[in-house]
């Protein structure tokens, strides 16, 4: 029975895994303000981009020149320049990507992600749904979270 139990048990990690990786991101009204056909997303944005932003990858740690940039200025979505995180919530996290302890007002949309078994908050864009990265409870005070991203989404405007 015991054997059973396991072997059920598998399976349905499994097909928690599959729901999870087929789901979409949805807006409120169930569609985003900005959308675009996937050979418009592949014409704007390099494999690896459209791998991150709208496949959920992940780019390597310690790969984007943005996780060590601290100067003035908003990051904004590379996929539809919203205007997304200030730097002044930008810190170094040691993770080897950007992280943020808040996003602006309205930026990001956020759904549970089960894609490593676990649910994490993966967030995105508001304005038309690209990936970003995930929020975890371990960052500094005064929110307690790490909005951990991914480079790739992003475009660093100077202030």
């Amino acid at each position: 029975m015991e054997r059973r139990y396991f072997i059920l048990s598998i399976l349905g990690a499994g097909a928690a895994v599959t729901l999870a990786r087929t789901g979409t991101v949805s807006a409120a009204g169930g569609r985003f303000e900005i959308t675009r056909s996937e050979t418009e997303w592949r014409a704007m944005l390099s494999d690896l981009e459209y791998r991150v932003m709208r496949e959920e990858g992940t780019e390597r740690a310690f790969s984007s020149p943005l996780d060590k940039l601290y100067d003035a200025g908003v990051y904004h979505c590379r996929g539809c320049d919203k205007a997304l995180y200030s730097s002044k919530h930008k810190y170094d996290s040691g993770t080897g990507w950007p992280s943020f302890w808040q996003s602006l007002p309205g930026a990001i949309g956020t759904k549970t992600d089960y894609k490593l078994v676990y649910p994490r908050t993966e967030c995105h864009c508001a304005r038309c749904g690209s990936h970003l990265g995930h929020i975890f409870n371990d960052g500094p005070q005064p929110t307690g979270k790490r909005h951990c991203l991914n480079g790739v989404s992003l475009v660093f405007k100077p202030a």
